[in-house]
């Protein structure tokens, strides 16, 4: 494993839909300034949540130029759906990478969901069953090719003959993370390939029985659950005074989608984001992902890196 499984980390999904170039690196410089260990980006093109002529930056080019102007967060895509391009390509542009960012990579590949982009731009999207099919196949491609000096690999979807990549990634096991809340294939897959596994916490009660899933999975394949990071990407409002959070919180919800509205964990004050998280820390997360939009509340990422994070790291420290 890459990392101590009792290692807590923080850190922003900032998505790349704030408009322009300089605020996005304005949000990734200011959140490596602030402490956390971690920013990502999502591979999305059109994405569903938002207006069909929303502006947003294409994923891996947006992801190795953010990765360039930052020195030490680890980098990541959470994640990249493998109907856009064949998994070779993805080993491919994430060893380039990994090179970029001097071996902070984080890379991150689902079975794909819905985006305006499949009708927009004719992009083929099979069905549900074909995607994980996909995806299966795609981990074993990147990490062959990560890994191996050479891969041949003769799949239903990927064919590979005697397949090369060079230079290979900086990191001795570039991370591999697999996203996706299904709790009979996606976990499975995630159980046997990945490093980390990430999924929505939508409440405690449903991400329990996501838990219990992947660690079925995890004992019929024969590996230690322990050995792949549990990781949630969740909202938050935090404030210093409630009647001020419940304003700014107000704000924030108000043109925000039902299919974003339903990650809040917490809108209040410090206390009570940190007993939101907590729940999940008991439950083996240790990859706290907050996640941005625009106009992006600065208040709140100070506050979670400042007093929020802390104190998980101190709550789980404490019940080793």
């Amino acid at each position: 494993m890459f990392i101590d499984p009792d290692t807590v980390r923080f850190g922003i999904h900032s998505g790349q839909l704030h408009g322009t170039w300089e605020a996005t690196l304005e949000l990734w410089q200011g959140v490596e300034d602030l402490g956390y260990d971690w920013i990502s980006l999502f591979d999305f093109l059109r994405p569903h949540a938002y207006a069909p002529d929303w502006p947003c930056f294409e994923g891996p080019s947006m992801l190795a130029a953010l990765a360039a102007r930052t020195t030490r967060i680890r980098c990541a895509m959470l994640v990249s759906p493998i109907t856009w391009r064949h998994p070779a390509i993805m080993a491919n542009i994430a060893s380039t990478i990994d090179h970029v960012s001097g071996g902070r990579l984080e890379f991150g590949i689902g079975a794909g969901g819905t985006d305006r982009g499949y009708q927009q731009y004719g992009i083929p999207f099979p069905a549900g069953r074909v995607r994980l099919d996909m995806l299966e196949e795609a981990c074993v491609v990147l990490r062959g090719l990560w890994d191996q000096d050479s891969i041949t690999f003769h799949g239903t979807h990927y064919q590979l003959d005697d397949a090369r990549l060079a230079p290979k990634p900086l990191q001795h096991r570039l991370p591999l993370i697999v996203g996706g809340d299904g709790v009979r294939r996606t976990s499975r897959i995630a159980a046997r390939h990945a490093d980390i596994w990430n999924a929505l916490p939508v409440n405690p009660e449903v991400y329990r029985t996501k838990v219990d899933a992947f660690h079925a999975h995890c004992d019929a394949v024969g590996r230690d659950p322990r050995e792949v990071r549990k990781s949630i990407t969740f909202r938050a409002v935090v404030g210093d005074s409630g009647a001020e959070t419940a304003r700014r919180s107000v704000n924030e919800l108000a043109d925000t989608p039902e299919v974003i509205r339903v990650q809040y964990l917490s809108a209040g004050s410090i206390q009570q984001c940190v007993d939101a998280l907590k729940v999940y820390a008991d439950m083996g997360v240790r990859d706290f992902l907050l996640a941005v939009k625009a106009p992006v509340d600065w208040q709140t990422l100070t506050l979670v890196a400042k007093e929020v994070a802390p104190a998980i790291r101190d709550y789980v420290a404490g019940h080793r």
